[in-house]
């Protein structure tokens, strides 16, 4: 028999785990903790060599992928790799949901390989995602030994001269803004700064997950759970309303849930302002197209009546899975958002209450006049309709034995 012919499914063999082994390095590992990661690499190293001892047989098959496996994960421990987060898809995340990959670098964002190690008096430990400003880092306050979600936007690479003087003090009066909004279910803003070509805010560091997972049919949560959670977004917003501010871009993704310790955050507030400064040299819209009222389509200031209707749309996908207006093109969107009305709910999910579909529309009038205009009433009638839900459920035993009026034991008959 011909020794190359009969090499050659071993050498074929060898070749397909050693993809597989690639495949796993350059999409599996960086989507795991390096725990995890860790602990997973080591199991499939010591298996395949197991095996490749205890069958002679399998010896020239396994071990190149075992030695691609372990030169491989070595390299992501100490190479350009290692420092970049782990893209999971829950687990602790800071204040601008880093837990999902985050979009290409755009003008005004620092580079992703250019953490700097300190941004005022906080220590920068890593990067854990990027928002709409920017960078985002996890950082350690030393003097009270505190972690923080650090968020930057690198105004000098956008502006120079009196841009750039005009652009900062916008970023920093809007930041003081923020920060004075002190309500449970809201982002605590700590510090603001500069440094370099960084500015930057430090806030509080969050663990938990953000609403966006739950906007698909699959992962709807129950009314019961709901309602709840975007009453108390709603009562945020009614606070941060009375300060004058206004957020501008409501949506799943900028609210933090923890359902174990009962944690509600409405993150970014701000944000969009201290962005708009950056729109017309980066050709970015300002929020969430899908989610901005028809007000802030035809470039209208937006005001408290805005973010209800953002939210409106927050609770349609989050009853549905679906948006309410789905253009396929920026124009068409823009046009369903000004002139065409929303579905109604139940169309796509009839065992929403009537009033729970009155509360949706409403919020998602079109004249603004008509629109929710108070937070605190939108929150009072989705817990109004949590009541109900209570008092509506049906009892899940069916009385199944009667008891005789004469056996003084039984507190019930017939």
């Amino acid at each position: 028999m011909n020794p190359t012919a009969a090499s050659l499914p071993a050498l074929l063999g060898a070749l397909a785990t050693c993809l597989g082994v690639a495949a796993y390095l350059a999409w599996g590992l960086p989507r795991l903790s390096r725990p995890a990661g860790r602990l997973l690499s080591a199991v499939l190293a010591a298996a395949g060599l197991v095996a490749s001892l205890a069958w002679p047989a399998l010896h020239a098959l396994l071990l190149p992928p075992v030695v691609a496996l372990l030169f491989g994960h070595l390299g992501r421990e100490l190479g350009p790799w290692a420092t970049r987060p782990a893209l999971r898809a829950d687990g602790p995340v800071g204040a601008s949901h880093p837990s999902r990959p985050g979009p290409p670098t755009l003008p005004g964002q620092p580079s992703r390989q250019q953490a700097p190690a300190t941004l005022g008096r906080y220590r920068v430990d890593s990067e854990i995602g990027r928002g709409s400003m920017g960078a985002v880092y996890l950082g350690h306050d030393p003097q009270i030994g505190r972690r923080v979600a650090i968020k930057t936007l690198a105004l000098s690479r956008e502006f120079h001269g009196d841009q750039l003087v005009e652009a900062r003090a916008r970023f920093f009066r809007e930041a003081e803004t923020a920060g004075r909004l002190q309500h449970p279910d809201i982002v605590t803003i700590f510090d603001a700064g500069e440094s370099g070509e960084l500015a930057w805010i430090a806030m509080e560091y969050i663990q938990g997950h953000d609403l966006q997972r739950y906007t698909v049919l699959r992962r709807l949560l129950p009314l019961a759970q709901l309602l709840p959670i975007v009453a108390r977004v709603a009562d945020a917003l009614a606070y941060a309303h009375r300060q004058g501010i206004v957020h501008r871009d409501i949506k799943p993704a900028n609210v933090m849930i923890d359902p174990d310790t009962d944690l509600v955050k409405v993150m970014d507030f701000g944000v969009a302002r201290m962005a708009d400064a950056t729109s017309t040299r980066t050709g970015l819209v300002i929020g969430t197209p899908s989610f901005m009222s028809p007000e802030q389509m035809a470039g209208r200031p937006a005001d408290r009546r805005s973010d209800l209707y953002s939210l409106g749309v927050m609770l349609f996908q989050l009853l549905t899975g679906r948006l309410p207006h789905e253009g396929e093109t920026m124009a068409r969107l823009m046009h369903q958002i000004a002139h065409e009305a929303a579905p109604d709910v139940r169309t796509l999910r009839p065992d929403v209450p009537e009033a729970l579909a009155d509360i949706v529309a409403l919020a998602l009038e079109k004249r603004i006049e008509v629109r929710y205009a108070d937070g605190q009433q939108l929150a009072a009638d989705l817990r109004a309709v949590h009541a109900s839900l209570a008092v509506e459920q049906p009892d899940p035993f069916e009385r199944t034995v009667t008891f005789s009026r004469d056996e003084p034991r039984h507190n019930s008959a017939t």
